[in-house]
């Protein structure tokens, strides 16, 4: 029988402080994500994502926007990491992402916004943006766990994630919600500065789907474990849809749990970017959904 949430049985074996040791000693030539900085961030230096020694919260609270399965009755604990290791010109979340809106946490008080989320009865914790601070929310979980956590943990990424730092995190996050937001190099390189982008995510998605499966709600609807991908429509088929979806129903599984999401808007720097200086069209989305059942997949959210 699955237990849940996964970090229980690790913390109880000793293996969470293994893995919190590989983390850190990945810090030291920072070595976390695909940008492969080699910084010494246990010295406080800075690489692309200008985040060092400790991790940054932008804000955390309950969340009512993410998807029905994350927030039930009572919301999903949504913690909002500062900065991000990639730099999409039209993050929604400029502020946080490229200027750094956020404060220095310590491990102790990061334990402490997690139990304060589940005692406001969130159904879960969810990460938002956790790539570059993966060995930080490692050594905050165990002061968290001895303060009575027991609500899964959400990977909430933009996808640009090493397969290496993933299998940190095997047993240790039941829910993994990555973007594939394109899957076209040179879109990559344009919109996000990362033209390895779709490989990178391709095999960053096939390792979450390893460790996790295809997503599994209790008998309330609740998430408890598994795979949920997003994937936001842009104009012009910029996004390249077809292929994302392709790839998720063939080389995942036609049970991946996929939100298609409709509401781009331009945001940060799309200005400078006449092709994605306006809203989709209706029509671009009713087609994004419909290349999403010809190739397959039958759990479409957000519902």
């Amino acid at each position: 029988m699955m237990t849940y949430p996964a970090y229980l049985p690790l913390y109880k074996s000793g293996e969470l402080f293994t893995r919190i040791e590989k983390g850190k000693a990945l810090l030291q030539e920072c070595r976390i994500c695909p940008r492969r900085c080699k910084v010494n961030r246990l010295e406080d230096k800075h690489g692309v994502c200008k985040v060092g020694r400790h991790i940054k919260v932008s804000s955390y609270a309950p969340h009512f926007g993410e998807e029905s399965p994350l927030v039930g009755m009572h919301g999903s604990g949504t913690i909002f990491i500062t900065s991000c290791n990639l730099r999409c010109v039209f993050c929604q979340n400029f502020d946080i992402s490229h200027l750094g809106e956020g404060y220095e946490v310590p491990p102790a008080r990061l334990a402490q916004m997690m139990t304060e989320l589940q005692q406001l009865g969130c159904h879960n914790v969810n990460f938002v943006t956790p790539t570059h601070v993966v060995p930080q929310i490692l050594e905050a979980l165990p002061l968290a766990i001895e303060n009575g956590l027991n609500i899964p943990l959400v990977y909430n990424t933009g996808g640009y994630d090493l397969v290496e730092t993933l299998q940190l995190l095997d047993g240790v996050f039941d829910l993994y919600m990555p973007d594939f937001k394109f899957s076209d190099d040179k879109t990559a390189a344009t919109l996000c500065m990362a033209k390895d982008y779709p490989q990178v995510a391709m095999d960053a998605i096939k390792e979450m789907y390893r460790q996790t499966g295809d997503l599994v709600v209790d008998r309330r609807g609740i998430a408890v474990k598994g795979l949920i991908v997003r994937h936001l429509v842009m104009s012009d088929g910029l996004a390249g849809t077809r292929k994302v979806m392709q790839f998720l129903s063939r080389e995942i599984s036609p049970g991946t749990y996929v939100n298609i999401m409709d509401q781009y808007r331009p945001c940060g720097l799309a200005g400078k970017h006449p092709e994605i200086n306006r809203r989709i069209r209706i029509e671009e989305f009713e087609n994004a959904i419909e290349m999403a059942h010809e190739e397959g997949l039958h759990r479409l959210g957000p519902e």
